[in-house]
């Protein structure tokens, strides 16, 4: 293991697990709770499928699989963090077939770990758009399955006019946003981590780290929450905020006076990413799994608000798979957050953010 040793990404891996995250999947049917175990007999047969997933749609999605291969489906629903330490506390006797989670630094962080298969491609993987080709992994361990952006900024147009509308980051340094912008923590929010991370790629380490540093000194708040913020966002507390794009999009839904942009020097990318155990009990049903979630027709299971809510918010990154009309799909200037890199400097990264931004 020529980047992580085995000590360090049990340190960050379980140090997730003990923060948690917000990325929580939200399933009921065909599921074991988070505290229970699975033995070697649940995934025995090639006719079971033991899903471990952290996304809102996971259980929709399950039941489609099984409705239309007859395939049972065990799904074991819990937060990205812990989901991650699982499966790391399992290496040596694993039971799970599929993970699905947001978070291509966690997902390779596992790879490192020697937990995934390798070198195999979904009949379709062609058909993923230049952006979904771009985020995946060179030894094909995991696959994307959409795509959110770490961070857009939300504003409530209810209390600022659009011609102070922000276009790029460094707008939330004006004046404007003294004591009126928040974001969340990256030590507790999955999301925030490579919105983070990927601020002090783009702007340099220095620059991004005072880039912070200045948001702190012009008011900025630090929260936990995509809903400790909007909530901020909609009582009058902020004018703007800084979380992941598909909570800003849930909210609007809803009808809340928000607008979304979408900085002109970009934003970062979160991938879903779905990855197969290298110890598969069912290493065939597995595939099959993968490629009804990356087909048109699993497409549309996720992409139903009635099944993943918030989560069914993403940007599709297959071709002719059109996502919802109330995000903006054009014009968004994307940009990859190295997991490799990501995940390699991720607890220094958290406790730079945790010394000098938050104390």
């Amino acid at each position: 293991m020529n980047r992580y040793s085995y000590k360090k990404l049990s340190i960050v891996l379980m140090s997730i697990a003990v923060l948690g995250s917000v990325l929580t999947g939200c399933g009921t049917s065909s599921k074991v709770s988070a505290g229970t175990s699975l033995t070697n007999t649940a995934s025995a047969s090639p006719k079971q499928l033991v899903f471990y997933s952290a996304q809102g749609y996971d259980d929709a999605m399950a039941k489609a699989f099984q409705a239309k291969t007859g395939i049972k489906v065990q799904l074991v629903d819990m937060s990205t963090g812990p989901l991650a330490a699982k499966i790391e506390a399992e290496k040596s006797n694993s039971h799970w077939d599929v993970a699905w989670f947001d978070g291509d630094a966690t997902m390779q962080a596992l790879d490192n770990e020697g937990l995934l298969m390798q070198g195999w491609a979904p009949k379709d993987a062609s058909n993923l758009t230049q952006l979904g080709q771009s985020l995946v992994p060179a030894d094909k361990a995991y696959y994307p399955t959409g795509v959110t952006a770490a961070a857009a900024i939300g504003v409530n147009s209810k209390l600022l006019p659009r011609s102070e509308y922000p276009k790029d980051w460094n707008d939330l340094l004006k004046p404007t946003f003294k004591n009126a912008l928040a974001m969340n923590n990256p030590s507790v929010s999955g999301p925030t981590f490579p919105y983070v991370a990927g601020m002090l790629n783009l702007m340099g380490d220095t620059q991004g780290k005072q880039f912070f540093t200045s948001l702190k000194g012009n008011g900025m708040k630090v929260g936990e929450t995509n809903d400790v913020e909007i909530k901020s966002l909609l009582n009058g507390q902020v004018k703007a905020v800084t979380i992941q794009d598909s909570a800003l999009v849930a909210a609007k839904a809803d009808g809340n006076p928000i607008d979304i942009i979408y900085p002109s020097s970009g934003v970062f990318t979160l991938p879903g990413v779905i990855a197969i155990n290298k110890k598969a009990p069912n290493a065939q049903t597995a595939k099959q799994f993968v490629e009804f979630v990356l087909s048109p027709e699993g497409q549309k299971v996720m992409l139903d608000p009635k099944n993943g809510g918030g989560d069914s918010y993403f940007n599709p990154i297959i071709n002719g798979v059109e996502g919802s009309s109330l995000r903006q799909s054009d014009g968004i200037n994307w940009l990859k957050v190295d997991p490799v890199k990501s995940a390699q400097n991720e607890n220094d990264i958290k406790k730079w953010f945790n010394d000098a931004i938050i104390h």
